[in-house]
């Protein structure tokens, strides 16, 4: 029943495979009896990881146990969920997509991928399959609520969407973190397993670690130096780097990368103007203080910086993820030893998929532009709530719980209720996938082989693995890639024959097919599936090295810095410093390494504990709103209010608050018991959805302006809180 690399006992054996939870990518040792998984620990053998693994590599387990999983597909009736037979089940799904798209068109019937669909070898080898038999040109992804702004920058800049450069973490002498908290991610447009490790390397090097963000992060915690930052000012910080890196004539852009890129000579103007004493009271942080940075950062024998969700899920999102890329090239950290540098990965992506585009079209209601074919998610409610035609009345979600995760979410939840027909391709009955008429659930992540189609692209050093299921399915039981092949078969009958073949190849040898394929025509000849099958542990290819100009899918092989698009934003920058308000409070986010988004709450070893879903907010802030540690407050934005425990904590700046995202299982009919127990809020019933990036039509799920109401206080503790408070304010 279990394919095993190693055995122990008669009744014990070792499984080794890559834990699939999160981008890091870690090397798991499962010990297991052939049907229970015993233990799971890190595998000191595998070449990445080495040994390293986080708290989250055990829900795998418990995924697999899970008691409110689906195990096969269920149907909504008057009288709760009904198991049907797959075939059953199939016919009803195919016939409910078909009959919304005859009586409405075929972009009345919409799709949304979340974001474990990355993490998924057979998925992401075969999605294709399911979009295009779809037909629908309504379709939606957890990019544009993440990780949009670096996939247009790189697809402008190198050609391609997925040529993402990462930093080279284990060689830099200098790594500046912006909005990024690597250790609760792992990393994260960085896979980098055991970052608090790599960060220590850093300084025991006589290195330096350098943190800018809203909140004293675990990162921060460990870095050299940490600096507050106003939520959604990084791109006033960035500008100002960037100028005075031209005004200290630090500038020294390699002269390989200079012939590469010949717009380059008009980035010294770029940031004119926007020195840093005229940023430096709205972002927090002083003009000696961004002079400095920007001195040691050009100084370091090499340097790097990094920005991620902080700076890319924001107003500026986009403008502020290409400045973050100019002042690596503008200072020669391009393709550098302990700069930014291009991952070769044995399966290279990016030579067998499209380059992206941007705004081709736009969405109905909000005119935002596309991406890739996916409409920004801000636009996904509207899209249903809005009469008229192309109006959405049927939808499917894969992998993804967007009522939670994508902003202003009670609204979703409302235009997903007046559906005409919905799937939901899920383990679990969630906050989402309730509305569905029928859910079909794959199986566990320890069901099925894996190697990481995505996440090898953006690794710090080059190794290539494959990892067996340790488990069979049962009959009952099918593949996310079984689910998307035979809908295709029912919707999409006069597909092209090659189409049609390449289904059947992959229905009769599975994804690993299409793997052996990618290897074939990969970059490292020597690796086969079968030498990854011989090398359980995984294969050491080698540290990040020089890549430009192959790197550069440009026909013309010229970096495009695409001046002029960037260029044009400043003149809503400059509108946001004339109209800053410093006096409102901003939620921001925040992620904990023992989560990932809404997907692991109802395992228990990860929610144990003290709750983590609290308002976290600075003393200073509490005491101006009469709110005491534990008290409940109601939060309220434009869009919505929530009820939530505060924590009183000096690890946010005064003015800034922060709720954890993916909370939020209170809604009634789901099924997920220790979800449920451990409900939380949904930071998103306050996101805004008209708050993006309207250069990329990503969402802005942080900066968000929000109001704070103390409820239940005892009228002696507040005044008590306020009088220690000043105290403490007095001596200091």
């Amino acid at each position: 029943m279990a394919t095993t690399a190693a055995s122990a006992t008669d009744n014990e054996q070792i499984h080794f495979r890559t834990c699939t939870l999160c981008e890091a990518m870690c090397g798991v040792e499962i010990k297991h009896d052939g049907e229970k998984v015993l233990s799971i620990k890190g595998d000191k053998n595998d070449p990445f990881s080495q040994g390293y693994i986080c708290p989250k590599a055990t829900a795998l387990q418990d995924l697999y146990e899970d008691p409110d999983r689906l195990r096969g597909p269920v149907e909504r009736t008057a009288d709760g969920w009904k198991s049907i037979s797959w075939p059953e089940a199939l016919d009803k799904v195919a016939a409910g997509i078909q009959s919304v798209q005859q009586k409405y068109g075929q972009n009345a019937f919409g799709v949304y991928l979340g974001n474990p669909n990355v993490h998924n070898m057979g998925g992401m080898l075969t999605i294709k399959q399911l979009l295009t038999s779809l037909k629908t040109r309504s379709r939606f992804s957890a990019t544009s609520i993440d990780q949009l702004p670096h996939h247009i920058v790189s697809m402008h800049l190198f050609g391609h969407m997925l040529r993402i450069p990462v930093p080279d973490v284990n060689r830099t002498q200098y790594m500046l973190i912006i909005g990024g908290n690597p250790l609760a991610s792992n990393g994260s447009i960085m896979t980098a397993p055991n970052m608090r490790q790599k960060l220590k390397d850093i300084k025991a090097r006589n290195g330096k670690v350098v943190v800018i963000d809203p909140r004293r992060t675990e990162t921060a915690d460990i870095a050299s130096e940490h600096h507050f930052i106003r939520p959604a000012t990084d791109v006033l910080l960035l500008l100002a780097m960037l100028n005075e890196i031209y005004a200290q004539g630090y500038a020294k852009v390699d002269s390989r990368v200079a012939e590469l890129a010949p717009e380059i000579d008009r980035i010294e103007s770029f940031a004119e103007g926007f020195t840093p004493e005229s940023v430096a009271d709205i972002t927090g942080i002083t003009a000696t203080e961004i002079k400095r940075i920007v001195k040691e950062f050009c100084e370091a024998e090499s340097s790097v910086c990094y920005g991620r969700m902080g700076i890319s899920v924001q107003e500026f999102g986009l403008l502020s993820q290409y400045l973050s890329m100019v002042i690596n090239i503008v200072t020669g950290r391009l393709d550098e030893v302990g700069g930014l540098m291009f991952p070769n990965p044995a399966v290279d992506v990016v030579n067998s998929s499209g380059p992206g585009y941007l705004g081709k079209r736009h969405s109905r209601v909000s005119n935002l532009p596309d991406f890739n074919g996916e409409y920004p998610v801000v636009a996904m409610a509207d899209e249903m709530l809005v009469e008229g035609e192309g109006q959405l009345k049927g939808f499917m979600t894969v992998a993804g719980n967007p009522v939670l995760s994508t902003p202003n979410g009670e609204k979703l939840n409302e235009a997903l209720s007046g559906l005409e027909f919905m799937v939901s391709l899920d383990y679990f009955v969630t906050e989402t996938s309730r509305h569905a008429n029928i859910i079909l659930p794959p199986v566990s992540p320890l069901e099925r082989d894996h190697y990481d189609i995505t996440f090898n692209g953006f690794a710090v050093h080059n190794v290539a693995k494959y990892s067996p299921a340790l488990f069979s399915k049962t009959e009952n039981e099918k593949h996310d890639w079984e689910i998307y092949l035979e809908l295709a078969d029912r919707l999409d009958k006069d597909a092209p024959e090659a189409m049609q073949k390449e289904r059947a190849a992959t229905k009769a040898f599975g994804p690993k097919f299409l793997l052996e394929q990618g290897l074939k025509y990969g970059p490292y000849k020597d690796v086969t599936l079968d030498t990854l099958i011989d090398n359980p542990h995984g294969i050491d290819l080698g540290p990040l090295h020089r890549m430009l100009p192959e790197a550069i899918k440009h026909a013309n092989k010229q970096i495009n810095l695409n001046v002029d698009f960037y260029q044009a934003d400043l003149a809503r920058v400059k509108e946001m410093m004339q109209q800053y308000d410093d006096q409102e409070i901003l939620l921001i986010g925040r992620r904990h390494v023992r989560s990932n988004n809404s997907w692991l709450h109802n395992s228990y070893r990860l929610v144990k504990g003290k709750s983590r879903c609290t308002l976290m907010l600075h003393p200073q802030t509490a005491v101006q709103h009469g709110i005491t540690d534990g008290q409940d407050v109601r939060v309220t934005s434009r869009v919505g209010s929530v009820v939530i425990a505060a924590e009183v904590t000096d690890e946010l700046m005064p003015g800034v608050v922060s709720i954890p995202h993916g909370f939020g299982h209170g809604r009634k009919g789901v099924k997920q018991k220790i979800a449920q127990a451990h409900a939380g809020v949904s930071v998103n019933d306050l996101t805004d959805d008209t708050l993006i990036d309207q250069l990329s039509g990503n969402a802005a799920v942080n900066g968000v302006p929000v109001q704070l109401e103390a409820l239940g206080a005892n009228a002696d503790d507040v005044a008590n809180a306020v009088l220690e408070n000043s105290a403490d304010s007095a001596m200091a």
